[in-house]
């Protein structure tokens, strides 16, 4: 039945649970980005300027930090999505 209702959603609108669903897609994909150097564009424009200044910034050394900057960020948005739609 779950499975039924997911394919319903984009069709009908789905209320509040396609709400949900949109935030969750939004959040994901917005702090996705974050992760790799390649994840976003900004991130592709900034070790451009970093390695014109003479910093090069290596894709793992990106990651490193921008895996721990994802974690983080989602860890705070799960519980943001959770109060927001599912607390009250």
């Amino acid at each position: 039945m779950a499975g039924g209702r997911l394919r319903e959603l984009p069709a009908t609108g789905g209320g509040d649970q396609a709400r949900v669903l949109w935030w969750a897609l939004a959040i994901g994909a917005d702090f996705g980005g974050n992760a790799t150097a390649i994840g976003a564009s900004a991130n592709v424009v900034v070790l451009g300027i970093a390695e014109r200044s003479g910093h090069r910034i290596t894709f793992w050394e990106f990651t490193r930090y921008g895996l721990i900057v994802t974690l983080l960020s989602v860890a705070l948005a799960v519980p943001y999505l959770w109060l927001r739609f599912f607390a009250f």
